[in-house]
């Protein structure tokens, strides 16, 4: 599907998403417990892609889920003594998905067959499989599509933190329900730390707790039991939200409910980088309103480490170029594992826009003094890219045709709508 973006301006308020980063944590802690759980998920009852994917997992794995007219999802959970003597998973392009799920499955399973498409097959793995083939899992491949054979056993479990932390979260959700204890061991400093920090705060919303050793390890208590918190909620999600408080920095006001400044999400970082912009933030509860920066008041050149918030740099590439700052983004190299090669992407459509750019094996370069024309922007199937370019359209000189526009299923399905709220003018062509 491809739409076009005409030049307006937008500013209101609107309902920040479901936080799609708990949502998938918190299903699988309530598919896990002793007792049903009725999760909030929003408005409408909008699900994105990668939920979707993980909620059918679950339901492979003996869960039942079903929506009520509450915008609620009611989870029965798995039954140990009842799960199927083989499953098949297919988390279909989710990363998030399959990382948490694989462990979790392992630990319940026998045998399981795992399948995925478009990019995912192509995104890493190889270090989660090797920590479970160490400890009782046997793998038929290295690449998606595979079968494992064996349950997962309780040990030390040494990984590097500098690939995923989405390892580590699958890990620790699926070893306190093994029989005894483990202890995950980094080889290497975490990256995206932020991301476990929301897989511990989920499993102590369902009784669970993680001890952080002093050697960079996380101490697993088998043999626990999750328990449900009967009705929860994830939070609002930082990460979609994102784009529209940017767009608030580049037309607003734009004000965003919904978000709680006491997340563990890393993306709430955006507040802090768009004030760096020259953008001023107001804070009332848990409502964020961005007002367009003022360039007198903009830094004309700064750097941005996006290790820890890497799905900001798409958005953050357009409001520089929008803004008149210069702006390095470094410590890069992992979106180029994303659901696109991002740094590539972020970099083409800001060139086909007009914007001035240089990519790097892990930085970008973006320089904000020439602004954005228009054009014809590829959205590289990738969600963030395409919303980054909807953003980047109400800046553009002249209208924009995005293709790809579709894959905002994956995380955000009401972004458009959301987009047509604030006043933007967006036509499926």
């Amino acid at each position: 599907m491809d739409v076009k973006i005409l030049p307006h301006e937008l500013s209101g308020f609107v309902s920040a998403p479901i936080s799609k980063s708990e949502a998938h944590r918190m299903l699988i802690c309530a598919a896990l417990c002793n007792s049903p759980v009725r999760l909030f998920i929003g408005r409408s009852g909008k699900l994105s892609d990668d939920i979707t994917a993980t909620i059918n997992c679950l339901k492979a794995l003996g869960a039942k889920i079903s929506f009520t007219d509450d915008d609620f999802l009611n989870i029965t959970p798995i039954n140990a003594n009842n799960i199927p003597e083989r499953v098949m998973l297919d988390c279909h392009e989710s990363g998030s998905t399959l990382r948490f799920i694989l462990p979790v499955a392992a630990a319940l399973c026998e045998h399981v067959s795992v399948k995925g498409c478009g990019r995912l097959p192509e995104r890493p793995i190889i270090e989660l499989i090797n920590a479970m083939k160490s400890h009782g899992v046997n793998f038929s491949s290295e690449n998606l599509p595979f079968e494992t054979s064996g349950k997962l056993q309780s040990g030390v479990y040494k990984l590097s933190g500098s690939v995923s932390s989405q390892y580590i979260s699958g890990l620790m959700m699926a070893l306190p329900i093994l029989n005894d204890d483990s202890t995950i061991k980094l080889t290497s400093a975490l990256k995206s730390s932020a991301y476990v920090d929301i897989t511990i705060s989920s499993l102590e919303k369902f009784g669970v707790s993680i001890d952080t050793l002093d050697n960079n390890s996380y101490k697993i208590t088998g043999g626990k039991k999750f328990v449900s918190p009967g009705a929860i909620s994830a939070g609002g999600d930082w990460s979609g939200a994102a784009f529209f408080l940017a767009a608030g920095a580049l037309s607003g006001p734009v004000s965003v409910t919904g978000l709680s400044v006491k997340s563990a999400q890393g993306d709430k970082k955006i507040i802090d980088i768009l004030k760096s912009f020259g953008a001023e933030v107001n804070i009332f509860n848990n409502i964020i309103t961005v007002f367009p920066v003022q360039k007198t008041k903009a830094n004309k050149y700064f750097e941005i480490d996006i290790d820890a918030t890497p799905d900001l740099l798409p958005i953050l590439a357009v409001v520089a170029s929008c803004c008149g700052c210069d702006v390095k983004f470094y410590n890069a190299a992992r979106l180029r594992l994303k659901e696109s090669d991002r740094l590539t992407a972020t970099a083409s459509i800001l060139r086909s826009l007009g914007g001035v750019v240089q990519e790097k094996s892990d930085e970008l370069f973006v320089g904000g003094s020439c602004g954005l024309t228009g054009g014809i922007a590829d959205g590289f199937h990738d969600h963030r890219i395409v919303m980054a370019a909807a953003v980047a359209g109400i800046k553009c000189k002249t209208g924009i045709v995005i293709t790809d526009a579709e894959s905002i299923g994956k995380s955000y399905p009401g972004f458009f709508g959301d987009y047509k709220l604030l006043g933007g003018r967006v036509n499926v062509i």
